[in-house]
């Protein structure tokens, strides 16, 4: 079995279609092919689903230049595009037959309850709060994400948004007041090994250089580069490698 993984999506779906188009995952109208249905390959993607992660991902999804973060307008615009997509996505999702598995990331759960407010220096993502003027995520939907796994492992193999061990799979109050969820790779990268795993797949740190492949885990949120991760959980030893989107 073949394992492709895409790290945080950011609702960078373009990327996303290319990616499973180029791998023989996805048909010219985004319907599985046979290559997924068939179990040959299965897909992961690492979560946050949602909230591109700059000013100008967010022009590039709406159309806007510039787009204003505090504009009710743009930001009805920007939940719009997203909610399309994400309703494309369940749909591809349900037709692959359980070959897709999509970890609920933090961005995800901060959509469904409603806090805290994620953000950067740049922006702050209001636009699935409607008390600040953006577009509510529609019930359905709600449903689908709310059902995403925090982890999932094959032969081994682990897969979560953030970290091996449980407290870094739960988007509490604590979890955004330390600073773990961004440095345990190289404070604590023994992690992986002590919750008996042979090896890793996380992403939440965004490298900007690229993908990077350690000898216990990989760190793959680097999709605005076009990366994602290709791996054969059976094999032994372990061979990922990582992939890019040409002109990506």
């Amino acid at each position: 079995m073949r394992i492709v993984a895409v790290g945080d999506l950011h609702a960078n779906f373009p990327a996303l279609w290319r990616i499973l188009k180029t791998e023989g995952l996805a048909d010219a109208g985004l319907k599985p092919t046979e290559e997924l249905l068939s179990g040959k390959t299965y897909l992961v993607l690492l979560g946050d689903l949602v909230h591109p992660k700059t000013p100008r991902d967010y022009e590039r999804l709406t159309g806007l230049s510039p787009f204003d973060p505090l504009d009710p307008n743009h930001l009805r615009l920007a939940a719009g595009a997203q909610i399309r997509e994400l309703f494309r996505l369940k749909a591809f999702q349900e037709a692959a037959q359980g070959q897709v598995t999509i970890l609920l990331g933090n961005h995800d759960e901060a959509v469904l309850k409603g806090e805290p407010i994620l953000g950067n220096q740049h922006l702050k993502h209001l636009e699935f709060h409607p008390e600040h003027g953006g577009r509510p995520l529609p019930k359905a939907l709600r449903s689908w994400i709310a059902g995403f796994p925090r982890e999932v492992v094959f032969h081994g193999v682990h897969f979560a948004h953030v970290g091996p061990v449980p407290w870094l799979q739960e988007y509490d109050e604590l979890f955004y007041a330390q600073s773990e969820p961004k440095t345990w790779w190289f404070r604590t990268p023994d992690y992986v090994e002590r919750m008996g795993y042979r090896y890793g797949v996380y992403g939440h740190v965004p490298m900007k250089e690229g993908i990077l492949l350690k000898e216990r885990f990989a760190l793959i949120d680097a999709l605005d580069l076009g990366e994602y991760l290709e791996l054969f959980p059976e094999e032994e030893p372990l061979r990922p490698k990582v992939k890019r989107l040409n002109h990506a």
